[in-house]
């Protein structure tokens, strides 16, 4: 039954979401109908569109990750975005620096090392990064109290902020795009129409897809099957009682948003080795604040979290065609969806505990 529940509510939360959003495309003079159509057809319409799909919900499944690692333990992390630039940032310039980049004539590289070497250090560079930056407000509320919450939020103008800065003063790539040079060749990872030859070239679908769903299973079982997990858990449902139990809350706060921050620098994963091949000023579609839905509306469970970014993903880019091809609605249909799935699930939380 506990099962039961926890699948049922958010799934009436999106049908009521979709209900309601439906009865505002109505009143600006559309058809629902044909809205909903355009939205759902040029997601799951062709392999195509699937792969794009998939593309879109990559970066929400580690960035809804991060947040639930948070939630569990307790803490509100809204910091995932500013955890995912700086660990951008970072990748790219570990790609730049080791993987022989030239600029013009110029070598901006202090080497140029093999794949096998050169990409694995780029993602344990994504990972430690982000984690870093997440730690930051562990500590600060482990030792101060501060509040995560005003900690994250300010922390995400200092990252993007010293990124920016990072990037026009020391690492822009000649031109008027605020970017970085392209990263080594050896620092690509494949995208997986390499593999899967029913997807097309223009698909940028990568192997971050595939991390991403190990991460899934990694982090159930991180915290449902070890006794790390449990302590974390165990904070996060009574502080006090854990400390009573022998666990020090203030241990599992760090840890907890240390991971919470290697989560969502992950991100940089996709984006910098798979996709952009550099760092990209403003690359991120809100992706960090987007894991706060993802990871509500998926009840904070590795698998919930899954299913809650491909259905964001859908939205991501069904909202493209409905713009387009629809009189009065615009791409921001998928926000107005998200924002009432959110209020939904809100609201039906006190039946889900019951």
């Amino acid at each position: 039954m506990q099962v039961f529940r926890e699948i049922t509510w958010p799934i009436i939360a999106v049908i009521a979401a979709f209900i309601v959003g439906g009865l505002i495309v109505f009143a600006l003079g559309d058809d629902p109908i044909s809205a909903y159509w355009l939205l759902l057809s040029n997601s799951f319409g062709s392999l195509r569109d699937i792969g794009w799909t998939l593309h879109y919900a990559t970066p929400l499944i580690f960035t809804g990750l991060a947040v639930a690692v948070a939630f569990r333990c307790g803490l509100l992390n809204i910091g995932a975005e500013g955890q995912l630039y700086v660990a951008a940032f970072a990748t790219a310039w570990v790609g730049i620096k080791l993987g022989g980049t030239m600029v013009g004539n110029d070598s901006w590289a202090w080497a140029s090392l093999p794949w096998f070497i050169l990409v694995p250090l780029c993602i344990i560079t994504a990972a430690v990064v982000g984690g870093i930056w997440g730690a930051i407000p562990g500590l600060l509320k482990a030792r101060f109290g501060s509040h995560e919450v005003i900690n994250t939020i300010m922390l995400n103008f200092i990252a993007i902020a010293l990124v920016s800065y990072l990037t026009q003063y020391h690492y822009k790539n000649p031109g008027p795009i605020l970017e970085t040079p392209p990263i080594g060749e050896a620092a690509h990872i494949p995208r997986l129409n390499e593999f899967l030859p029913f997807l097309t070239t223009d698909v940028p679908l990568n192997v971050a897809f595939i991390l991403a769903l190990i991460m899934c299973v990694l982090v159930y079982v991180f915290l449902w099957k070890t006794k790390w997990g449990y302590e974390l858990r165990a904070v996060g449902e009574n502080a006090s009682a854990a400390e009573y139990g022998g666990i020090s809350p203030k241990k599992q706060i760090v840890v907890a948003m240390t991971i919470s921050g290697a989560l969502a620098g992950m991100v940089a994963i996709g984006e910098v080795l798979g996709t952009r091949y550099n760092y990209y000023h403003d690359f991120s579609a809100q992706w960090g604040f987007l894991g706060i839905a993802v990871a509500l509306l998926g009840r904070n469970h590795p698998l919930g979290v899954l299913i809650a970014a491909l259905f964001f993903g859908v939205l991501l880019r069904g909202e493209i065609f409905v713009d387009g091809f629809t009189r009065y609605v615009s791409k921001d249909l998928g926000f107005v969806l998200q924002a009432i799935m959110i209020l939904f699930v809100a609201c039906f939380q006190r039946y889900a505990k019951r």
